[in-house]
């Protein structure tokens, strides 16, 4: 979910809330996304250290706490606080108490919800497991929301009449539930209308930037062949349909290529990418010398680099 949506939506909620620590909400909101400055180039360094990234470790439960209750102690120093509001020429004092650390923390648990309602998740459990959660409903960033979003913040922004910021805020609140069950519904119809055939038995759908368009996945029982497709729930139309198997093998036996896998699946690089995949799958072609390992994902979502080529002796 976009930065902007991050902030309103615990500043609105303390608002109707009637409470007087917003802005602490607000802020802790959009703590989270501080990693793309903070944390994201440790991973970029260290690249054992892949948790370390955008929608990393500061994704959690746990590390969501401290984040949290770290950016509010650094914007609550009188210096940076007085700073940032006469930059903005507005207001924007913020108090570091037991009570406001615990409404960042508010603040930063909505922050989890709206991304664990995004594509493909984030590690809610961490350091317990690096497993990602999420529901799948919107995509990435919503356009539309995003845009909306900014449009609210800056009626918050501007000196005008009490009775419009609350409608802009209650405007906003209704679109983001109503595009999320628009989204949800259209999801189980994606799903309904593509029920599994010929010998496949799971089936799942993922958002893309069209609420009316998802990409339906289906895999067999042992996952060793995904048919995947995108599907418009409004004209029923197909396309992209393609079928792949999770090993392809070439100029070698399956039971060599599986041993060079065991050794690849000990890189980082590996590592990183199957923590970013949904689901990944290999072409090993041995030339004789070494394996050469293609790895690649069924969803080609455009958001990240879909394949990943490492060689084995």
């Amino acid at each position: 979910m976009d930065f902007f949506t991050h902030f309103l939506v615990p500043y609105i909620i303390l608002f109707a809330l009637k409470s007087k620590n917003k802005l602490e909400g607000g802020f802790g909101g959009i703590s989270l996304d501080l990693d793309t400055i903070f944390i994201a180039w440790i991973g970029f360094l260290v690249p054992y250290l892949f948790v370390f990234s955008h929608r990393g470790i500061t994704h959690s439960f746990i590390f969501a706490a401290i984040t949290s209750t770290l950016f509010l102690y650094v914007i609550s120093r009188k210096s940076i606080n007085g700073f940032i509001s006469k930059l903005l020429k507005r207001d924007l004092s913020v108090e570091f108490t037991y009570k406001t650390v615990g409404i960042a923390y508010f603040g930063a648990l909505t922050h989890l919800f709206l991304d664990f309602s995004t594509s493909r998740g984030i590690p809610l459990l961490y350091p317990f497991t690096l497993q990602r959660f999420s529901a799948e409903i919107y995509y990435y960033i919503d356009l539309t929301t995003a845009v909306i979003a900014l449009i609210v913040l800056l009626i918050l922004y501007l000196r005008v009449d009490m009775r419009y910021k609350k409608a802009a805020m209650a405007i906003f609140m209704i679109m983001l539930i109503s595009f999320g069950g628009i989204r949800a519904y259209e999801k189980n119809v994606a799903l309904d209308e593509n029920p599994v055939t010929d010998g496949l038995v799971y089936s799942a759908a993922y958002p893309t930037s069209d609420m009316f368009t998802w990409t339906i996945v289906q895999s067999d029982s042992s996952n060793s062949t995904y048919y995947s497709f995108n599907y418009n729930t409004l004209n029923k139309e197909k396309n992209d349909a393609k079928m792949v198997q999770s090993l392809t093998v070439t100029g070698g036996t399956v039971q060599s290529a599986q041993e060079a896998i065991i050794k690849a699946e000990l890189f980082t690089e590996v590592q990183s990418f199957r923590w970013n995949a949904y689901y990944p799958c290999i072409n090993a072609n041995f030339n004789a010398k070494e394996w050469i390992l293609t790895y690649f994902d069924v969803m080609d979502d455009g958001y990240r680099n879909n394949n990943l080529t490492v060689t084995v002796d």
